[in-house]
This record gives structure tokens, C-alpha cells and sequence, in this order.
């Protein structure tokens, strides 16, 4: 054979290597890369054969029902843009690539579950599967597809192999599906007491996705931001303890002495004037009609204008008597407890620079 004759073709890979693998769920066009034409894709998908359809343009490579893990590859490879589908069907063996979706990831109850939610159903229980996608692709649910779309989709976090919404997000769409309080908050409160997100990013989230003019997602969330203070509060106490802090007066009232009422506090350290204030109040930017509705009802709700001044001249007030305040939030407790202690540390050691603190009477809150 000389240099200018053609090459032979390439002979396609033997099907049963297909089938063998590990994930034995492909698209259509991952098929052709490996050599399978169409009539013989429609051949073994017929009634009975060793393939089925199992959504558009995705084939299931065995005949019995899928498992939980091809299920959430073969609703991802459905949604996915079709380059990302080009991207896995590269020449080689059928994981020779790790999955690689673009613009769609599971959300919804399947994201909680494999989040590591013991609230959420388990896989095999679920009728449908949500996938976030933008919102101007043009899909429609279909089969175990459900398509949830959105303006702006959020950075996926890879679990179990597949791209998955982050906990406050999975979280609003599994709300938005669920008829009863008691359903709401006990995802929510596995999502805040198991140290998922906080109070504040979750009704941010509800926010968002105009869940709160639901009134049974009104009460799960009043619960939700009690239990949420709760937690902080705890991780306060485990702060002080576990980095060796001088123990505090814990939640209590300032007064000028025969005067006003200066406002509460989580920890007071008296000898020192300095106080420790946790805010676990959810910032919401831009509140609609409804959303101003609920302010007044919401402990975690955003404030009106007038309250937030109210509570920044009440700071000024303790910051001029000399009261050294350090805020802290949910978030700084759960991920930067250690630097917190410090700051709380520098402030402790920082009093005997200071001039007198005036003195105020401290009672129990």
C-alpha cells in the first residue's frame, strides 16, 4: 500500500462494550460517535429488543428499569446543551470522559437527597426528577423531566458525580412544590440546624422565587427563623466555651440607671463593656407589596428604613457610653468561629486602653 491510498474505514466498537459499561445510558449522538447508525439504534430499541428509549434522543443500553444513578445522567443528558453532549462523545470507552452538563443541573427534592437531606424522599421514590436550566432554553418536560428554569443559573456543586443546585436553591424549588407547613419546615430546619445554609440565605431564596405570599410557607419560615436564632445562639455559647473566652452574662438588658431601656444583648462582658449581638435577621432587597405585608410578621424579614435607623442610632447610643459592640451573624459563627473568638478576644483585651465605660444596669432579658 502506498502513501496516497486511502485508509480504511474504522470499524465501530463492538455494542456489547457499550452495554458493559459502567453508566449504560447514552445519547444519540454519543452513539453515532461510536459507530451505531440510527437504523441500528431503532432496531434495538423496537418492543423486546436489548435497548429502550428512555427520553428524547437518550437510549438506556439495557432492557430492565434504569437505576437511580442513570436516571439523574440520562435527565442531565436530555437537558444538557447539545455541545456538552458533543463533549461526551469523544472516541474511547463509554466513561472514558468524565460527564461534563452544561447549563443543567438537578434540583428540587433529587438535589436535597443527594445534599444528604434525611427529610428528603429517596431516589427510586420519585416520580420526577427537576433540572435547572436557563430560562430561555427551549426544552419541555417530558417523561421523569421536569424542566425548572431560571433568569440566572447558580453554580452547580458536584455530588455523586452529577452537577447539583446548592442547598438554598434546590431547596425554594422543593418548597415550591410541597402543599403543607409541616413538609416546608422540616426541610428548612435540616437545611439550618444541619449547617447547610443559614436562616437568612434560605428566605432569600423563598424570597426570590415568590414562595412567601404562601401563607403555609409564611409560617414554616416564622418557625424556621426561631429555630434559626436558636442555633446561632448555641454556636455562641460553643464559641465562648471551646476557644476559651471569659464567660459572658448571656442575653440581657441595658439601662441608663433611672433612664431609657438601651436595648438587649446576646453576651455582655460588664468588667470589659464589651457586648456581643447576633443578627439573624434575612436581608431581602426590593420587598414587593406582598413581601412588605409580611415584614411585620417575619423575625427574619428585611426592615423598614425608619427600623434599621433606629437600630443603627441604638448602636451609636452603646458605642458613645463607651460599650464596645461586636456584631456577629449566623454565617461568621458557622464558618469563621475561630476568628470571631478573636475579635472578641482583641475587644476583651482592647478595654483597659479605653476610658471608662458609663455605667448601665444590666438585667436578664
Amino acid at each position: 500500500m502506498n502513501h496516497d491510498s486511502p485508509l480504511p474505514p474504522l470499524s465501530p466498537r463492538p455494542l456489547h462494550h457499550l452495554a458493559a459499561g459502567p453508566r449504560r445510558v447514552l445519547t444519540t449522538a454519543q452513539l453515532r460517535s461510536h459507530g451505531v447508525p440510527a437504523a441500528e439504534v431503532d432496531d434495538r430499541c423496537r418492543p423486546g429488543g436489548p435497548w429502550q428509549r428512555f427520553l428524547p434522543g437518550v437510549v438506556l443500553l439495557h432492557p430492565g428499569p434504569p437505576s437511580s444513578e442513570e436516571r439523574l445522567h440520562a435527565v442531565l443528558l436530555y437537558a444538557a446543551r447539545e455541545r456538552s453532549v458533543r463533549v461526551l462523545a469523544q472516541p474511547g470507552p463509554a466513561d472514558s470522559t468524565a460527564p461534563h452538563y452544561e447549563d443543567a443541573m438537578i434540583t428540587g427534592p433529587a438535589a436535597l437527597t443527594l445534599h444528604g437531606f434525611s427529610s428528603a424522599p429517596p431516589l427510586p421514590s420519585l416520580e420526577f426528577l427537576d433540572v435547572l436550566v436557563p430560562r430561555l432554553r427551549r426544552l419541555r418536560s417530558t417523561g421523569c423531566v421536569r424542566i425548572v428554569r431560571t433568569p440566572v443559573l447558580p453554580a452547580p456543586e458536584r455530588v455523586a458525580g452529577v452537577p447539583v443546585a446548592p442547598v438554598a436553591r434546590a431547596l425554594a424549588d422543593a418548597v415550591a412544590g410541597l402543599e403543607g407547613a409541616g413538609a416546608v419546615l422540616r426541610l428548612l430546619t435540616e437545611a439550618v440546624v444541619g449547617g447547610h445554609c443559614d436562616a437568612a440565605t434560605v428566605v432569600r431564596e423563598l424570597t426570590g422565587a415568590k414562595l412567601l405570599n404562601r401563607p403555609h410557607v409564611v409560617n414554616a419560615v416564622d418557625s424556621l427563623v426561631t429555630e434559626g436564632r436558636a442555633v446561632a445562639e448555641d454556636r455562641l455559647y460553643r464559641m465562648v466555651r471551646e476557644h476559651g473566652l471569659p464567660d459572658p452574662v448571656w442575653n440581657v438588658d441595658l439601662h441608663l440607671p433611672g433612664g431609657p431601656h438601651l436595648g438587649g444583648l446576646d453576651a455582655y462582658w460588664p468588667d470589659q463593656a464589651v457586648a456581643v449581638e447576633l443578627d439573624t435577621r434575612a436581608s431581602r432587597q426590593g420587598p414587593r407589596r406582598e413581601e412588605r405585608r409580611l415584614e411585620g410578621r417575619l423575625p427574619g424579614g428585611s426592615l423598614p428604613k425608619d427600623v434599621w435607623s433606629e437600630y443603627a442610632r441604638r448602636r451609636e447610643h452603646l458605642e458613645r457610653l463607651g460599650i464596645t459592640v461586636v456584631h456577629l451573624t449566623p454565617h461568621k459563627l458557622r464558618d469563621a468561629a475561630e476568628q470571631q473568638a478573636a475579635v472578641i478576644r482583641t475587644a476583651l483585651m482592647a478595654a483597659d486602653d479605653r476610658d471608662p465605660a458609663a455605667y448601665v444596669v444590666v438585667l436578664p432579658r
